[in-house]
Order: structure tokens, then sequence, then C-alpha cells
């Protein structure tokens, strides 16, 4: 150990409550900044889970453009090679097959417009919530034929209840008329007020007869075991689509594709939320600057006194860097350590929300929110806090070196 390292731990503890303090500081930022930015994480992916299990899924297999134009006629012509594509890819838990039109949703007392869904019951439960968010009534069933869900709003809005008629009068893949009557089975109510005042769910058999499909579909809806399954999966079901069925016209999105509003409002709160972390940092800073600025007033004479002993400046500075550099490790791996500790405990129990849980459950949310601990969140804060407490403390670091001993001598 260089003797620069030896002074720098000695002076460090010269003032052990100082010390003890700031490292104190430190510390807790980096606990703050581990589970917030865990919490984060959590947070992003319940939301991410709940949309995508609501209907979209994590991805889906799409005609060319349909995402953007949503037309009836562009279809997935062949759907049964598709799923046998996705069957083949071990992340893939569950698939299902979808059908969507714009139609218009008659009750006996008023009219709306309506996206008509056709939907597998079996396979839609293993990919979807849907089953779980049933407000009234029941969930289709696999022998169904001629029922349906309505969502919440839409169901006010038509003044339409259980066992109640429902006239839908849309256009064909063909350009032909499409009608069809159906009985409501059970109303949804996903807490997603477009879907809810949009959604009209029937049998996929009876969206392919009624507009005449021809045994197409549009999507071809994928869920994964975790969202880290999602960048790997796609890049592999690109690769099978392209060499078992040779089809250009297809293509497969994830769910950041296909909800990019999401997305866009995840990325607008993690932004408020390091706005607000680098606040709390710039406060840590502050405070390990103005210790350091009180170590250098108060130890002038003695650095006059090594100056003029033949010490140069250079050495004095590296002794402070030491001093500094020392005491924001301890402070970041006690901070660090401590805030992944927590995290993993609540991230085995999970936080309730006690307040809410009736309305978390009823929009399909879990009643306690786990934090997630990853690489990222413990390294992200504790990364900052370390440029930008080293950063502040050079300044009194290179102070010393400004020194004149005479002046120092007499201070």
């Amino acid at each position: 150990m260089s003797i620069e390292v030896k002074m720098a731990w000695r002076n460090l503890w010269r003032n052990t409550r100082r010390t003890v303090l700031t490292i104190a500081a430190i510390a807790f930022a980096c606990l703050l900044l581990v589970f917030m930015l865990s919490w984060q994480f959590g947070t992003y992916d319940v939301m991410i889970n709940t949309a995508v299990g609501i209907h979209s899924g994590h991805l889906q297999v799409q005609a060319k453009g349909y995402n953007d134009k949503q037309a009836v006629y562009q279809v997935v012509p062949d759907p049964a090679s598709v799923s046998a594509a996705v069957a083949g890819v071990p992340q893939v838990t569950a698939h299902t097959l979808r059908a969507k039109a714009f139609a218009m949703a008659s009750s006996a007392r008023r009219t709306y417009g309506a996206m008509a869904v056709g939907i597998a019951p079996a396979s839609e439960a293993a990919v979807s919530t849907l089953a779980k968010l049933i407000f009234e009534g029941e969930f289709l069933a696999k022998t169904d034929t001629d029922q349906a869900l309505a969502g919440r709003l839409l169901a006010q809005n038509l003044k339409i209840g259980l066992g109640e008629e429902l006239v839908l009068l849309g256009q064909g893949r063909d350009g032909s008329v499409a009608a069809t009557v159906v009985k409501i089975k059970g109303i949804i109510n996903s807490g997603q007020d477009v879907f809810d005042r949009s959604t009209v769910l029937i049998p996929l058999g009876l969206f392919q007869e009624s507009f005449a499909m021809q045994g197409t579909v549009h999507e071809v809806v994928l869920r994964c075991r975790s969202l880290q399954d999602v960048a790997p999966v796609k890049l592999q079901l690109q690769d099978k689509l392209a060499a078992q069925i040779k089809s250009d016209t297809l293509v497969v999105l994830d769910w950041t594709e296909l909800m990019p509003g999401l997305l866009e409002s995840i990325k607008l709160d993690l932004v408020s939320g390091f706005i607000f972390y680098f606040i709390l940092i710039i406060v840590v800073a502050f405070s390990i600057l103005n210790t350091f600025l009180m170590s250098v007033f108060e130890r002038t004479r003695e650095f006059g006194v090594m100056l003029a002993m033949g010490t140069t400046p250079g050495r004095l500075t590296r002794i402070l860097l030491f001093e500094s550099s020392s005491m924001t490790l301890i402070g970041i791996l006690i901070g660090a350590l401590a805030g992944a500790a927590v995290t993993q405990y609540f991230a085995v129990h999970g936080i309730a929300i006690a307040d809410a849980a009736e309305i978390l459950r009823e929009f399909g949310l879990p009643e306690r929110i786990h934090p997630r601990l990853s690489i990222l969140s413990v390294t992200i804060g504790s990364g900052i806090v370390l440029v930008i407490t080293f950063t502040t403390t050079l300044y009194p670091a290179f102070k010393v070196r400004r020194l004149i001993p005479v002046q120092a001598l007499r201070a």
C-alpha cells in the first residue's frame, strides 16, 4: 500500500462523525436509487403484462401493413401453417387466432360503432386475461355459436344487458355485407376505456362465416414466458416464417410496435423519475463538496507545512482524491448492498396497496406490486452517484495545488 493511500485512510477517520455522516448520505442515496429504480422496473412489468394480457399479446403475426390500416382484407392466409411454426418455439407458452372488423352494433334502443373481434375461446383464455375480466355473466365457451361479450361502456351506451340480442352489421372480406345476430353472454370490464367502449367479442367461427373470411384470420397472437423472451422469439419466428412459409407478406410485431403509446408513457415516467433522482444526487454531492471544502480549510496550515517540507502539490492532490474516493466507494457499496437486500425482500413478498385493492382487481392488476431487482437497477443509480460525487470532490482536491506555502503557514 502506497504512502498516499495510508495517509488518505488515516486522514479519513480524523473526524469520524463527519465521515460517517457523509458515508451515510451517500449510502442512503444509493439505497433509495436502487429501490426506486427496481420499483419502477417492476411497475413497468406489471403495466406491460396487464396491457398485453388484455388483448395485444407479447407478439403478433399479421399481414404486412395491417397494423397501420387494419383493413378487413389484409389477412393471414394460412393460419394453420403459422400456428405450426409458432408451436415449435419453446419460449412461447400459448397462442391464439383472432379476426377483427369494424361493425355497427345495434341493440333494441341504440346503435354505436364497434370493433367486432372473433376469438377462439379455449386458446384465448390461455393467451389473454379476458376470461378473468368478466364484469357480468360468463366467458365464451368452446361450443358457443351465437353468443357475444361486450365491453362495459359499450353495453351502457347501447343500453343492453345479459341475454339481449345485438345486431352486428359490417363489410365482409370480399366486399359483401356482413350481418349477424348474437346474444350477450357476458360484459367485460378491462379498465381500458377505449377497449371497453368499442369491443364486441364473438366466436371465431361465427366471425369467419359472417365476414366471409374463408378460414383466414387477421392476427396470430403469442404469449411468451417473460418480457425478456420477446426479442429473441421475434427474431426466431421471423426466420421460421421465412423458411417454412416462404412468404414476405407476413410480419412479426412485438408489444412496443402494437402499443407505442404504452412505450411512450413508460419513457415519460422514466425521464420524470430520473429528474427526481438527479436532484437527490445533486443534494448529496453538495453535502460531500461542503465536507471536503471544510476539510481543506481546516488543514490549510497542515498542507503548508507539508509543502514547505518538500511534498509536491500533486501528492497532496492524490491524497485528497484517495480520501474522497474511499468515502464514496464505501458509501456506494453499503447503499447498493442495503438497497439490493431491501428490494429483494419486497420482490419476494410484494408491496400491498391496500386502499386500491378493489380497483386493482377490477382492472386485472395484482394486489401486490413486486419490485424487479436487476443489474441495471443496481448499477445505474450507483454509477451516477459515483460519477457525480467524485466529480464534485475534484474542486477541493485541486484547490490545494494553488496553495502558497508561506501563506498557508500563516492560516
